[in-house]
């Protein structure tokens, strides 16, 4: 993916903010109402999400967390993690991903609402 790149998922959408870098990668996030991401971990990066709009509820390890914007959260490696937008406008947040790879194949889902739950990968 390159910088301004677009991508349309079922949750919402994703735009890439920044190229991508050998150490990080910056992704605007719009997850829309009702919606949710996998439930997912990542065996070669962490995240940091700053939540621009809305109040998402975080799950991080079995933990649940509402949000506001302006507020932040760090998704450490190999950690189980969620957002989830049960209000009725957009949740939007700029998702810092850093690491060694940022590549779509490193997304193990736990659970996923639209049936697209992996078999653990081996890290």
């Amino acid at each position: 993916m390159t910088e301004g790149e677009y991508a349309e998922r079922p949750w919402g959408n994703y735009t890439v903010l920044s190229d991508d870098a050998p150490d990080h990668k910056v992704k605007r996030i719009v997850v829309a109402p009702g919606k949710r991401l996998s439930y997912q971990r990542h065996a070669k990066r962490a995240e940091h999400w700053f939540i621009v709009a809305g109040t998402p509820k975080v799950t991080l390890d079995g933990t649940v967390t509402e949000l506001a914007a302006g507020q932040a959260i760090d998704i450490p490696l190999g950690a189980a993690h969620r957002i989830a937008n049960e209000g009725t406008t957009d949740v939007v947040f700029i998702e810092v991903q850093h690491g060694t790879y940022f590549g779509e194949d490193d997304i193990v889902r736990l659970e996923d609402d639209f049936g697209r739950v992996d078999q653990e990968k081996p890290a």
